[in-house]
């Protein structure tokens, strides 16, 4: 009995401390790890704050902010708080649906695959012009995953991950890598991309953490200068449409000429947006006069500019030209050369005789006139042979343009339009048409010319209503008296 005393004596002496001694190692263990714990938290803390700081000094006394100014200043901070060695903020294009490099920061190794040659001695300047001139597809890659997806992507060890591309180059290997989706509600508006830690480690859990914090503060502004960026280039597009209005309606004529033997009007309905219709009344010589109606397929300042060239032309060109076909040969001989591929001008062209009323018209690429003859009923709208100046080269376009000649009497009626006029739709996306229109003009062709266009004009606005009208709406009559 007692032998077991002093075993158990000894047993409390020896254990007792030994219990003690490791929950005070376990309770110190816990300590350190909670003030780890605590010191990542103040670091993301502080680090936001100093950059919601940092940011916020973009806003402050400006009207409106640089959204590349401030996706430099975002990278800038986040590369240097999680310590990268270099990263980039990839924007989604709305109107392409890819990703875009806005910002890039330091010898950026490009995280998809793509060859690079011939880098010259400045290699930053070169990836950064491949990297911003590389979109990235929703979905391909580790950006455009983390975008579909609104992941954040942590790679401690890029080698041993296949998703990163290989190169063979130093300062071209990717060792680690955090990609963070950067979202603003339900929406992804971008991802941010840091590349390897300067010291040589990997990136951790607490790095992606930081990052992710970042990102969230980041996304605010980026949001809400990309509404301000998007208002900008809508103003501009806007002030451009005003000066191309502008120009358009200065190619218009003020009045129209006045004959004793011959009715004229016209009208043009401007649409929202500019679609670059043109009309004209040309005097050839004190017997004929040339008509002119078209439509350049440009918009903006650059359609208008370009219906400002072929106004000049055709006025500097028609004395003495009395052949429509000839006329508009002329027309694309000088201005298919400085069309952009993309741009082209259709025509309707004639040339009245005052005394004889013969009618002269060639088509380039243009509706055909509509001709109502005194007591009959029916339309003549028989179309002739030709092509849009600026499709082919002028041997091509004088071998297939066509000119007809109609002998016109007293009360026979002309009407000329652009498509904006048949093209019209209402809210139901319905077009008004051609066969509408010929009805129309057959039915009210016992009017005046202007009386005539009148009432389709009113006839059309009405089948519009609210509908958003796209093009331009252009009609020019003449009538015999």
């Amino acid at each position: 009995m007692h032998g077991f005393l002093l075993w158990l004596t000894i047993f409390f002496d020896l254990f007792i401390p030994a219990v003690f001694g490791l929950l005070l190692f376990i309770s110190h263990r816990r300590r350190v790890e909670l003030r780890h714990e605590r010191d990542i938290l103040l670091q993301e803390k502080e680090a936001a704050l100093g950059f919601v700081h940092n940011v916020g000094e973009v806003f402050v006394d400006s009207d409106s902010v640089d959204m590349d100014s401030l996706l430099s200043r975002v990278l800038h901070y986040a590369v240097r708080t999680c310590k990268a060695g270099s990263g980039a903020i990839y924007l989604l294009n709305p109107r392409s649906g890819k990703l875009v490099a806005r910002a890039v920061s330091g010898v950026f190794p490009p995280p998809f695959e793509t060859q690079i040659k011939n880098l010259e001695d400045d290699a930053t300047d070169a990836l950064r012009r491949i990297i911003k001139n590389t979109p990235v597809a929703l979905g391909k890659g580790l950006i455009g995953e983390s975008a579909v997806l609104g992941n954040s992507i942590l790679v401690e060890d890029a080698e041993m991950d296949s998703r990163v591309p290989r190169a063979t180059d130093e300062f071209l290997k990717i060792r680690t890598l955090l990609v963070v989706p950067m979202r603003f509600g339900n929406h992804t508006i971008g991802v941010m991309a840091l590349v390897n830690r300067t010291n040589g480690s990997r990136f951790a859990m607490s790095d992606l953490n930081l990052a992710r914090a970042l990102a969230a503060q980041a996304s605010v502004p980026i949001h809400y200068a990309g509404l301000q960026e998007s208002l900008e280039e809508k103003r501009e597009l806007d002030r451009g449409m005003r000066i191309a209005q502008q120009i358009q309606h200065s190619l218009l004529p003020r009045e129209l000429p006045v004959f004793s033997s011959v009715d004229l009007a016209a009208f043009n309905h401007p649409a929202m947006d500019i679609g670059g219709d043109y009309y004209d009344f040309i005097r050839i010589d004190d017997q004929h006069i040339g008509l002119a109606i078209a439509d350049v397929s440009g918009k903006g300042i650059g359609g208008a500019l370009m219906m400002a060239v072929c106004r000049s032309v055709l006025r500097v060109n028609a004395e003495r030209v009395y052949d429509p076909a000839n006329m508009l040969g002329t027309l694309n001989r000088i201005l298919s050369e400085n069309l952009a591929e993309d741009m082209f001008i259709s025509m309707l062209y004639m040339v009245l005789n005052l005394e004889t009323h013969q009618l002269s018209y060639a088509r380039a690429g243009h509706e055909a006139p509509i001709i109502i003859r005194n007591g009959e009923p029916k339309a003549d709208h028989a179309e002739t042979a030709g092509v849009a100046i600026g499709f082919v080269d002028n041997e091509t376009f004088s071998s297939i343009i066509q000119t007809r000649n109609v002998s016109l009497r007293p009360g026979d009626l002309v009407v000329t339009y652009t498509d904006g006029i048949t093209e019209a739709m209402n809210t139901a996306n319905e077009e008004w048409g051609i066969e509408t229109l010929v009805a129309a003009v057959e039915r009210m062709a016992d009017a005046s010319a202007g009386d005539l266009l009148e009432n389709i004009r009113a006839e059309v606005l009405a089948f519009t209503g609210d509908g958003r009208q796209h093009d331009d709406m252009t009609m020019l009559a003449l009538k015999i008296k």
